[in-house]
């Protein structure tokens, strides 16, 4: 492979696709259906325990139905120092930490928020994987200062 050919590869951005999980979803679900009978089991006095365990049981169903009905999001990584974007809306201080196979992404909005999503194994193939831990590596390097000898 020539060596033009090689630079042209590695300056490709990276483009993922955020969609939720359906292992993630069916954990919420079974969390959800399970937090009630964990409060109504544990040592808190009845007066609390049934209200708090419907309380519980109504916001994990909440919680679970709102994560599976999220809008896929469309990451673009370009090599370098260029901007991130996040469905087409640029991003600062994207930052990727991995716990296994999950990716978490860090980012803060155009409106500064701070914004997050996490990639569990069944959403980000193996390949999606690798290109972006290379991007990730591309982008740290390119962000890193000048050395000079002397």
């Amino acid at each position: 492979m020539s060596k033009s050919r090689r630079s042209s590869i590695a300056s490709v951005p990276c483009r993922l696709e955020w969609r939720s999980s359906r292992q993630v979803g069916a954990a919420l679900w079974l969390l959800a259906m399970l937090a009630p009978f964990c409060l109504v089991a544990s040592d808190l006095p009845r007066v609390w325990a049934w209200p708090l365990a419907a309380l519980a049981g109504v916001v994990g169903v909440r919680d679970a139905w709102r994560y599976r009905h999220q809008p896929a999001r469309e990451f673009v990584i370009p090599a370098g120092r260029g901007a991130a974007t996040c469905d087409a809306e640029r991003i600062d201080h994207l930052l990727v930490q991995w716990r296994g196979s999950l990716a978490f992404l860090h980012w803060h909005a155009g409106d500064g928020r701070a914004r997050r999503c996490v990639f569990a194994p069944d959403t980000l193939s193996a390949r999606a994987r690798r290109e972006l831990k290379l991007a990730m590596q591309r982008r740290e390097a390119a962000a890193g200062t000048p050395s000079v000898a002397g």
